[in-house]
């Protein structure tokens, strides 16, 4: 039996579920698993259900547009594995871990290909059997590499980017044409430490813990709304060398963490935030 995954956000009001379910249920449809969630604040109503039976997209989308306030955002998206584009330049540590998670089956994905603009990686991501592809940034302004960068993307059109340790600031028309879709790793406990060399600017700082940041990538730098944070304790001894090689193990589990819970669509951007289902 196909499964598909409804989410809903839109102004909380009384009676949403029971016209949401009423919906479901004279489709034939059956909720699986449920959550929902209510901001205090801002009042908006979020809801990820997993339903099952035969679903008629059109219709089903069109009948909880009719019971739902005209503001309400809807997606629903068959459980299915979702086509992944991975960018990287030279550090191994988070695409290595990706990639072993994928062949490992452990990622709900279909990775396509990595994009890189060194040559450093090819060897690692052949081993895998994916396709590599080498676009040098050498020579080029930074809209003609993202202009060629962005056409071999399109060749795959992902649902999703990845970018892992992809060390380039994006411009804004590759933010925005994208929005929504990339993923970044910051080696940071955002919002501490924006930017470059955060261990470095952590070391001089004398930090007592170190972590690192998954979010959505946004035109204001390590800004966009987070997806996952992790962190590891570090003391007056360590080097911020040493704070390197301890963060890259976290930032190994919160990438692929992040990576998991957007691959099976739990998350809704709210505001500069996230809420998690």
């Amino acid at each position: 039996m196909e499964e598909y995954i409804l989410k809903i956000s839109t102004e909380d009001s009384k009676g949403l579920i029971y016209n949401i379910s009423k919906v479901l249920f004279a489709n034939n449809l059956n909720i699986e698993q449920n959550a929902e969630y209510v901001d205090p604040d801002t009042k908006e109503f979020f809801m990820r259900s997993i339903i099952s039976g035969k679903v008629m997209q059109n219709i089903l989308l069109k009948e909880l547009k009719e019971v739902l306030p005209e503001s309400s955002t809807i997606t629903l998206n068959k459980k299915t594995k979702k086509d992944v584009i991975l960018l990287a330049t030279k550090e191994s540590h988070v695409l290595g871990d990706l990639l072993i998670r994928y062949t490992s089956n452990e990622l709900n994905a279909n990775i396509k290909a990595v994009i890189a603009n060194h040559e450093d990686l090819r060897g690692l991501v052949e081993k895998f059997d994916i396709p590599f592809f080498c676009i040098s940034a050498n020579k080029l302004t930074k809209e003609e590499h993202e202009n060629l960068v962005s056409a071999k993307i399109d060749e795959f059109n992902p649902e999703l980017i990845v970018l892992a340790k992809y060390m380039r600031i994006l411009t804004p028309n590759f933010v925005e044409k994208y929005i929504g879709k990339v993923l970044n790793i910051h080696h940071s406990f955002l919002p501490a430490f924006i930017g470059a060399n955060p261990y470095k600017q952590a070391h001089e700082r004398g930090v007592k813990i170190i972590g690192a940041t998954a979010h959505y990538v946004t035109n204001d730098l390590d800004e966009g709304p987070i997806i996952f944070q992790d962190v590891v304790r570090v003391d007056h001894s360590y080097s911020w060398e040493d704070m390197r090689n301890a963060g890259r193990n976290v930032e190994k589990v919160v990438l692929s963490n992040a990576f998991e819970l957007l691959l099976n669509d739990r998350v809704f951007i709210h505001r500069n935030k996230t809420v998690i289902l």
